[in-house]
């Protein structure tokens, strides 16, 4: 295979990683710019509030970009084998490559990656991502790698979860990566509004909330684990075969599940057992003591206390008025 304009004639440059793509990270550039924009002004806050401010702020922010990251990478579920396997159709020439296959909430991307990368006269490093969204047909994106000429081994996977497979996957993961999708955004505006409620002195609706955000979050694993009961077809390359299991990003979820339990759980505590630890974390004594001393000086005059302190003086009638 020959190079025109440093592009392969029929193999297209990769598209899409399975992990980070375009989307996610511009969703951490997003969040990294509202952490900097906060680091550049703590300095101003005095005391020890600094570092309450500083721990409250970055476990939000943690806690926002994992619920929005997630949904656009593509290793909630994923798996390797290493196998010796034909490279093109109608041909007898055998490579030795890993091939992956990363499952996503809106698709697959399956990896071909050769050992050495360099075989058969040929640099073989692909990723291939193809869609399952609602928005998106996965038997055009596979219809669209057959007219490409995609590595046989690419295809044969691929092919396993579209619409006509007797595999029968396609729907199971479209639709529970839907709801799993859809569950994060509602965990994503539960967490919005968990950042508001701690802005006010009804500190525990904040805590419901992050307790709310949590179990969305773990029902987003739970819509996506129903996939995982049907049966999935056996993908064999020679004697090996290729499995799946649970990827980083559903490990991460749940992990970061699992946190908003704890400070949801610890604040809601806290406002039953010791509320003024929580109010101190929160820095709202300092906001109490203005609001006092502001009302002291607005409503109490300090010529009625002192008329009021002064003893009462006895009236004398002059001799005139007798």
């Amino acid at each position: 295979m020959t190079l025109f304009d440093g592009v392969y004639p029929f193999y297209p440059q990769q598209r899409k990683s399975f992990v980070f793509d375009v989307s996610t990270i511009i969703v951490i550039i997003v969040f990294l710019t509202l952490a900097c924009s906060f680091l550049v002004i703590i300095p101003g806050i005095r005391g020890r509030a600094r570092l309450y401010w500083l721990i409250r702020v970055l476990l939000s922010l943690v806690i926002g970009v994992v619920i929005v990251a997630v949904q656009y990478t593509g290793d909630w579920e994923s798996g390797w084998v290493k196998a010796n396997t034909s490279y093109k159709s109608f041909s007898h020439a055998l490579v030795n490559a890993d091939i992956g296959l990363h499952i996503g909430l809106a698709g697959v991307n399956v990896t071909l990656v050769g050992n050495p990368v360099n075989q058969v006269n040929e640099t073989i490093s692909y990723n291939e991502h193809f869609a399952w969204s609602f928005d998106a047909d996965y038997d055009l994106s596979y219809s669209e790698g057959l007219e490409k000429g995609l590595p046989s081994p690419i295809l044969y996977v691929a092919e396993k979860f579209t619409t006509q497979s007797p595999c029968g996957v396609h729907n199971q993961y479209r639709i529970s990566g839907h709801y799993a999708s859809a569950t994060l955004w509602v965990a994503f505006c539960t967490w919005l509004i968990s950042n508001i409620l701690f802005s006010m002195p009804a500190l525990v609706y904040g805590g419901y909330m992050v307790l709310v955000t949590g179990a969305f979050m773990i029902f987003s694993l739970l819509s996506f684990s129903t996939v995982r009961n049907s049966p999935m077809c056996a993908i064999h390359f020679g004697p090996a075969s290729l499995h799946t299991g649970y990827g980083g990003s559903f490990w991460l979820t749940l992990a970061v599940g699992l946190l908003c339990f704890v400070i949801g759980v610890t604040v809601v505590a806290l406002h039953f057992f010791n509320l003024d630890l929580l109010k101190t974390f929160f820095d709202l004594h300092v906001d109490e003591a203005e609001e006092c001393q502001e009302m002291t000086e607005v409503y109490i005059n300090p010529q009625f206390m002192n008329n009021a302190l002064s003893p009462p003086q006895p009236s004398t009638l002059s001799p005139k008025s007798i």
